[in-house]
C-alpha cells in the first residue's frame, strides 16, 4: 500500500429517504400520520399517492423486498406493495443534510469531489499517520456520520475512482469495503455484466448477444471485438473491467462543458405534439441558462426514457453555435421524430454541449435570412421580464391551453446537467 493513492466513495444509503426518516424522528409532532421510522417499513419517497402520479425517488429496504424499484411509476410500485407509505420529497431538507455531511468528510481531508447530492470521492492519500489505515479511517468516518447526523453510509475504498465506487456499491448498507487492484479477480469480476459502471440495459443485452455475462468475461474479452460491436464505449468498459479508472480528484468544479434539463411527465406522453411542447419547456430553460452565462451550443442531444424504464438518446451539431430556444427546440424536435419508436414516454431531455464563448461571433450563409437576431432580442427580452417579474410572468401561447399537470412551462422536477 506504501505509496500508493486512496480513495473513499462515500455513498449515502437511500439517501433522501434516510434523510426524510431521520427529520421527521428528530419532528414527531409535525407528522403524526406516521410515527414509525421510515427505513424500517416498506416506504418510499416520490410522487403523490392521491393522484397516482409521479415516479419512486428513493426506497426503504423493506420496499425493495417486495421489488419496488427507483425510478419507477408509482402506480406499478403501488402494484406490488399496496400497503407502501409514500412521503413527498423535500429538497431543501435533502441540501441541507448533504452539506452536513460534507462537512464531516471536510475534517479528514482536503480533497472532496461531490458526485451529486449524496455521494463524493475523498482523497485520503498520505492520511495515515492521522487517522490510521484506510479501512480504519472509512470505519471512523462511517461511524461519526450516523452518530452525529443519524443516517448511515457506504464507504468503498481503492486506489481509484472507479474501484473505490464499485467498493461502496457492495453489500448494504454501513459497511466498509476495499476493492484493491489485487482483489479484482475475486470481488469483481464474478459480478454479472450489468453491474460494471457505464454498462446500461442496452449496452447488456449488446453484451450478451456476444456471450458475455459477467464482468470477468468482459475483462479478459478482446478489445477489438468490444469496439466492433460498441465502439468507443467498447473500449472505456474493457478497461473499467479490468480496474482502469480515474484517480485524480477535483476538490473544484471544471469549467461547465454541458448544460441541460431533463422532466419526468406525471402522464406516459403519446403524442408527438405533447412531446413538442415539452421540448419547448425544456429548451426555454436551456437556452435561459447558456444566455446567463453568456455560453453558446453547438450540439444538441436528445434523452428519452420510456415507460418500461429503457432510455435512448440522439445528437446532432448545430448549424451554428446558438442559445437561441427556437433553434435549441428546432433541432431537439427533429431529433425526437428521429428517435421515437412510438413507445410510452415517462421523460425527456435536452443536453447541449461542445459549448463556447457568445461573444465568438456567428459565421453568416447565403441563405440565412437574418431572423436569428430578432430571435436573439426576442430571448433577451423575455429574460428580462421574467428576471424582473417571475418565471411565470411570460408564456409562450402554446402553454395557455394545455391541461395535462404534467406540462409545465417552467418544469419543477427537473434534473439539471452540467450546472
Amino acid at each position: 500500500m506504501a505509496g500508493e493513492r486512496i480513495i473513499f466513495h462515500v455513498d449515502v444509503n437511500s439517501a433522501f429517504l434516510s434523510w426524510e426518516a431521520v427529520e421527521r424522528l428528530k419532528h414527531p409532532e409535525q407528522f403524526p400520520e406516521i410515527t414509525a421510522d421510515l427505513r424500517e417499513i416498506p416506504s418510499a419517497v416520490g410522487g403523490d399517492r392521491s393522484k397516482r402520479h409521479g415516479i419512486i425517488l428513493a426506497k426503504s429496504i423493506p420496499a425493495k423486498k417486495y421489488k419496488v424499484q427507483t425510478g419507477e411509476p408509482i402506480t406499478d410500485a403501488l402494484k406490488k406493495c399496496p400497503n407502501l407509505v409514500l412521503v413527498p420529497s423535500r429538497h431543501g431538507i435533502y441540501r441541507e443534510y448533504s452539506r452536513a455531511f460534507i462537512s464531516i468528510l471536510e475534517r479528514y481531508s482536503d480533497a472532496i469531489e461531490q458526485c451529486s447530492i449524496d455521494e463524493c470521492f475523498v482523497d485520503m492519500t498520505g492520511t495515515e499517520k492521522l487517522f490510521g489505515p484506510p479501512v480504519e479511517a472509512a470505519t471512523r468516518i462511517k461511524d461519526e456520520i450516523y452518530r452525529e447526523l443519524g443516517f448511515t453510509v457506504n464507504v468503498g475504498i481503492s486506489t481509484n475512482k472507479l474501484l473505490a465506487k464499485m467498493a461502496s456499491d457492495f453489500k448494504k448498507p454501513n459497511l466498509v469495503h476495499t476493492l484493491f487492484p489485487n482483489e479484482i479477480p475475486d470481488k469483481m469480476w464474478g459480478l454479472p455484466v450489468g453491474d460494471l459502471f457505464l454498462v446500461g440495459k442496452s449496452t447488456e443485452r449488446t453484451l450478451h448477444t456476444l456471450g458475455i455475462h459477467t464482468i470477468g468475461e468482459l475483462a479478459r474479452t478482446d478489445p477489438q471485438i468490444l469496439r466492433g460491436a460498441l465502439k468507443k464505449q467498447g473500449e472505456a468498459i474493457w478497461k473499467f473491467a479490468n480496474g482502469e479508472g480515474a484517480s485524480i480528484i477535483e476538490p473544484e468544479p471544471t469549467d461547465n462543458k454541458s448544460y441541460g434539463n431533463a422532466t419526468t411527465i406525471a402522464f406516459d406522453v403519446t403524442h408527438e405534439s405533447t412531446a413538442n411542447l415539452v421540448l419547448m419547456s425544456l429548451a426555454e430553460t436551456v437556452g435561459r441558462r447558456l444566455r446567463s452565462d453568456a455560453a453558446k451550443a453547438e450540439v444538441v442531444t436528445v434523452n428519452i426514457r420510456y415507460s418500461d424504464l429503457s432510455r435512448v438518446s440522439h445528437q446532432c451539431e448545430l448549424p451554428h453555435a446558438t442559445n437561441i430556444t427556437n433553434e435549441i427546440y428546432n433541432m431537439a424536435c427533429r431529433l425526437f421524430e428521429e428517435l421515437w419508436d412510438g413507445r410510452p414516454v415517462r421523460l425527456l431531455g435536452i443536453q447541449t454541449s461542445h459549448i463556447r464563448q457568445a461573444g465568438d461571433g456567428r459565421q453568416l450563409s447565403l441563405f440565412d435570412d437574418g431572423s436569428h437576431e430578432k430571435l436573439e432580442k426576442l430571448d433577451r427580452a423575455m429574460d428580462s421580464i421574467r428576471e424582473k417579474y417571475g418565471s411565470d410572468a411570460v408564456k409562450r401561447a402554446s402553454f395557455l391551453s394545455r391541461t395535462h399537470s404534467g406540462i409545465d412551462p417552467s418544469p419543477g422536477k427537473e434534473k439539471h446537467f452540467g450546472r
